[in-house]
């Protein structure tokens, strides 16, 4: 091997071991990393040197640490006051400790990583103790974690930019768009910490400090699975009143307000999101949701790993809610972006978190599949992942499993074809998907749109002409396929592909009419129910447009006339209420940086406490789109 390529492979190595290194410090509580003071004037982003920042900051922390750290560990006694009776918790800490000299040597040594330091929570030999307790418990781990194993490496976005236009357009992309002096002055404090490293985002060095609002506390172990559930601080809940009842009134400004004071209250986080969304700026909406994901991963569990598939949050507990909104809209971000591979992984841990699958992970995981060209997986994971093999009855997977087979099929080497391991043709397949699902074709060709002469002669056939889904369940699977797939369908090779299967269908109904009425009968009995059992999932979820009006429990908040005349904006405005009339506040002229941009926006911006019009208006790095513009419908 070339010296070029030794010291690449090492190299590799290298980059290997720290980011395990990386994974193994998750939970460090290290003072460097640890609470924040609670001075609500860094939140709001004072203007003092970085200095006087700093000395402010290093006055209230080792109070606050202290502080934190007794509130913490109370949390945690009330928490192995329940585990006790699982197993017997050896060499507990629980005395809150100010910093001291040793911590301080601790951290050094961290940081050299010669020792791990452990949370407040558990010592190190504990925590592998019960680990090993857990793993003994059950040899045999459930063969839906294996597949949905998650990559860490492949959950970032940036990553993934990094390979698609290559490290040196990313980083001088990254340069161009920090800002460099204004965010650098504004803030002061908070470029100098130095953030925990996380797994699910990255975060910025001028976000507030984690303010450890929540925990996680795990429930049982069974069957190889552990089960956990967030827990939040008395301030939490306190933030959480403030929050619902600041919805209650339709009151905007009172929710900036409990961001203004909880950085990290995440439903609050979530309701700008939304807001932003609607409101075009799809990159203070990435924002607000890739905070969430910060906080809600500082609160992990020390024995909660969700890559290796094994952890369950059940959707049940209102405090594991979150995170899976989170998740959701942050892996349609990864798509809007053109980052198809970050969004599988962030798909399959979403569906990993709990089997039930609340959000519909499951018939949008193949549509991510195909579009990072994860083809091989896509096979692997529909044979793996229930063991009654039924998964090829939705909609989704019959039509994606045709299509994964024929580009494994294009990709063989010419003459490879015939030894292939007996698995049935994309041919076979396809023609297998428009017996079991004639009604797709039908609405494929309206939305996609495909306008070929052929499809009016393919429709004039009653089988695909008059086809019915037959159950609501059905109807809705498949209208969130076609709503979620579509645009795969503009690419003229997969439109052979379909043509050909549905004259094939066409002439063999012709020979034999029994076949269809076998398959309706399969249809019938893979999709009984007589209500719509996905009802909770909503076809507009896996839509790639966004409309601009918002859903009706979003509505109000942007257009309840109370928030329009709050004492700090000034900025020139406009916002439909609900008549469609446009309610102006008094106002100034806008600064020159605001000109030109959605009013709405701008005004939910301007609530916010992190935002500061005098410098930059955008927290985070905007990247590039993946060139696929004319293919994903340009959202900007």
């Amino acid at each position: 091997m070339s010296g070029r390529l030794l010291r690449r492979v090492l190299k590799e190595q290298e980059e290997q071991q720290l980011h395990d290194q990386e994974l193994d410090e998750e939970f460090d509580d290290s003072p460097k990393r640890g609470a924040p003071s609670r001075n609500l004037f860094d939140l709001l982003g004072d203007q003092e040197d970085v200095e006087e920042a700093d000395d402010l900051d290093n006055q209230g922390d080792a109070a606050e640490q202290a502080e934190h750290v007794t509130r913490n560990s109370s949390n945690v006694v009330a928490a192995n006051i329940r585990k006790t009776k699982k197993k017997k918790n050896k060499g507990k800490d629980d005395k809150p400790r100010p910093k001291s000299d040793v911590e301080k040597i601790e951290q050094i040594l961290e940081d050299l990583s010669i020792i791990n330091k452990a949370p407040i929570q558990q010592t190190e030999q504990n925590t592998t103790a019960i680990q090993k307790e857990l793993d003994e418990a059950n040899p045999k781990k459930h063969s839906v974690s294996s597949i949905l194993a998650v990559d860490p490496k492949r959950l970032k976005a940036e990553n993934e930019l990094r390979k698609i236009f290559g490290a040196k357009v990313v980083s001088s992309f990254e340069n161009s768009h920090s800002g460099s002096s204004s965010r650098q002055v504004h803030g002061g404090r908070r470029v100098a910490h130095n953030p925990r490293k996380t797994i699910l985002v990255t975060p910025s060095s001028y976000w507030p400090w984690w303010d450890r609002s929540m925990s996680m506390e795990l429930l049982e172990t069974k069957e190889g699975f552990h089960y956990f559930r967030y827990v939040h601080s008395p301030s939490y809940r306190h933030a959480q009143e403030a929050f619902e009842a600041a919805k209650e009134i339709n009151d905007l400004n009172a929710i900036a307000a409990v961001l203004a004071h909880y950085p990290y209250h995440v439903e609050s986080l979530l309701t700008f999101a939304e807001l932003f969304k609607y409101s075009g700026e799809h990159q203070s909406s990435a924002d607000a949701i890739a905070k969430c994901l910060f906080a809600l991963e500082c609160a992990w569990h020390p024995l909660f790993s969700p890559l290796q598939g094994n952890c369950q949050l059940k959707y049940t507990y209102d405090t594991n809610k979150p995170i899976f909104s989170a998740l959701f809209s942050h892996m349609k971000n990864m798509d809007r972006r053109g980052c198809h591979r970050s969004a599988l992984e962030v798909c399959k841990l979403l569906l990993a978190l709990d089997h039930d699958d609340p959000k519909g992970a499951l018939f949008c995981i193949d549509y991510f599949s195909l579009r990072a060209q994860e083809y091989r997986w896509l096979e692997q994971f529909a044979e793996e992942y229930q063991s009654d093999n039924s998964i090829w009855l939705f909609p989704n997977f019959s039509y994606s499993l045709a299509i994964c087979r024929y580009y494994i099929e294009q990709d063989a080497a010419p003459g490879n074809e015939t030894s292939s391991t007996g698995k049935a043709t994309s041919g076979d397949l396809m023609k297998q998907a428009l017996m079991l699902h004639p009604l797709v074709l039908q609405k494929l060709v309206a939305k996609a749109p495909l306008k070929d002469s052929a499809w009016t002669q393919i429709l004039k056939h009653s089988f695909f002409g008059s086809a019915k889904a037959g159950s609501p369940t059905l109807d809705h699977l498949i209208n969130i396929y076609v709503e979620r797939n579509y645009i795969m369908w503009r690419f003229p090779e997969l439109q052979n592909l379909l043509k050909e299967a549905a004259l094939l269908v066409i002439e063999m109904l012709k020979q034999n009419n029994s076949e269809a009425w076998d398959w309706q009968c399969v249809r019938q009995e893979a999709f009984s129910s007589d209500k719509n059992e996905y009802s909770h999932l909503l076809v507009s979820d896996f839509s790639d447009v966004v409309p601009t009006l918002p859903p009706e429990e979003l509505r109000p908040l942007m257009v309840a006339p109370h928030m329009m005349h709050h004492h700090h904006h000034h900025h020139h405005h406009q916002i439909p209420d609900g008549n469609g009339e446009a309610v102006a506040p008094e106002r100034a002229p806008a600064p020159r940086d605001v000109a030109g941009r959605n009013a709405v926006a701008v005004f939910l911006e301007s609530l916010l406490p992190w935002v500061d019009f005098g410098h930059e208006n955008h927290e985070d790095h905007e990247y590039p789109d993946d060139g696929d513009q004319n293919f994903n419908d340009d959202l900007h």
